[in-house]
């Protein structure tokens, strides 16, 4: 093994990596030593392992600080309450929300007057697996219960309602935490990609509609629908061929504003093809004939919305905008999805796009770093889903490789 340059980071003969270090606890010097995140994964890298360091030295001092203090109790109601208002500054709109509203109609009813260190692994898993088995919830929807529960139990962790022991059980230990029921069969995550014939059947659907550019910018860019409505023409840059995304279009309040993207990942620079530079050429030559042709109309028809800055900007701005100066929007999608389902036969969700354009670029062996920034993601692992999704091409070309052998 060798020793970095970094104290107390160390890597094996075999490239993971191990953190080392001693603290004085109750007097005697202790050594705490790991080689794994919090999560359990292995570090493989000098950087998680000085992250997974620093990680275990917070636990130490806080587990100190427990035994020292004493644990105040608290109801979930009056930790959720404290959260709202001291732990969440800064939380997207759409996350405040969702938060809101699972509480209101779910969490507050069932959990609200319980002592949130009375709640036990098993109450918690019972609650989910009843919502997903008997109540027919969505995996994914329950998912967002599952992610309530950690955030109430760090937020009593953070303030010393619940004692680190119990918190570890319900969050940490990876064989008695809390956790999501097992997946039904009829629940398929995969990723969905449309076919080369669907994709070919749904080009000459879209070709010439309103909702043509929307559709060839998540075909050939994989943009999530929130950032295609979002997106505004100072941000197509026709010299170097590149789409700059940074904000996403959002109902809040039932007002269409311009926010900032889904993470920090999200914000991004994204290639256009010679397919997709073609039709938004074509389609700003078409803009500047517009404002003179369709000036008087686009006085009564153009609506103003609240830009990043909290500026208003009239929606001609945005590529997705009618010639009258009709703003477009996320609703503008769901006729199409209906017809492209009856009548053509595709079950269409303006996200299976972005599926189709993730695998497509997965089957082509686009390094995966390169794909994980061009899609916005914040983990790799996100990104791996598609190069493991089987496809129709996928299978093909699996085929081709073992007639090679």
């Amino acid at each position: 093994m060798t020793k970095d340059k970094v104290m107390g980071v160390y890597r094996n003969d075999n490239g993971l990596w191990y953190y080392r270090f001693t603290m004085t606890v109750n007097g005697q010097k202790q050594e705490f030593r790991g080689a794994k995140d919090e999560f359990g994964n292995p570090l493989r890298t000098q950087k998680q392992a000085i992250q997974a360091r620093d990680a275990a030295r917070r636990a130490v001092h806080e587990e100190r600080y427990q035994a020292q203090a004493p644990i105040l109790r608290r109801t979930v109601k009056e930790v959720y309450e404290e959260y709202c208002e001291k732990g969440r500054t800064g939380r997207a709109y759409q996350t405040i929300r969702k938060q809101d509203s699972l509480w209101t109609n779910h969490l507050r009813e069932r959990f609200g007057n319980m002592f949130v260190d009375a709640i036990s692994v098993a109450v918690v898993n019972d609650y989910l697996a009843d919502l997903y088995y008997n109540q027919g919830f969505s995996f994914r929807y329950v998912e967002s219960f599952l992610k309530m529960f950690y955030l109430i139990f760090g937020q009593a962790y953070s303030r010393n309602y619940l004692a680190m022991d119990i918190y570890s059980k319900l969050c940490k230990n990876k064989d008695t935490k809390i956790h999501m029921p097992a997946m039904k069969d009829e629940d398929d995550l995969d990723i969905v990609a449309f076919s080369k014939e669907e994709l070919a059947t749904m080009d000459k659907y879209f070709k010439g509609t309103n909702a043509e550019t929307a559709y060839l910018l998540g075909k050939f860019c994989g943009l999530r629908i929130n950032e295609c409505f979002g997106l505004k023409w100072s941000h197509v840059d026709f010299n170097s061929g590149t789409i700059y995304i940074d904000r996403q279009q959002q109902y809040q309040n039932g007002l269409v504003k311009l926010v900032p993207v889904k993470t920090r990942n999200g914000k991004r620079t994204v290639y256009m093809n010679a397919a997709l530079r073609e039709h938004l050429e074509k389609r700003y030559a078409q803009e500047q004939e517009n404002r003179v042709k369709f000036a008087a109309v686009r006085k009564q028809k153009q609506r103003f919305i609240e830009d990043l800055d909290g500026q208003l900007i009239p929606s001609m701005e945005l590529v997705n905008c009618l010639s009258d100066g009709t703003l477009q929007t996320v609703n503008s999608i769901k006729y199409p999805s209906r017809e492209i389902k009856s009548k053509l036969g595709i079950k269409f969700k303006y996200h299976y796009l972005r599926h189709t354009f993730g695998t497509m670029m997965a089957e082509l062996n686009t390094p995966q770093h390169l794909l994980c920034k061009i899609m916005g993601h914040g983990n790799i692992h996100v990104t791996q889903r598609y190069y493991l999704a089987v496809t129709p091409t996928g299978e093909e070309l699996l085929k081709d490789k073992l007639n090679q052998i």
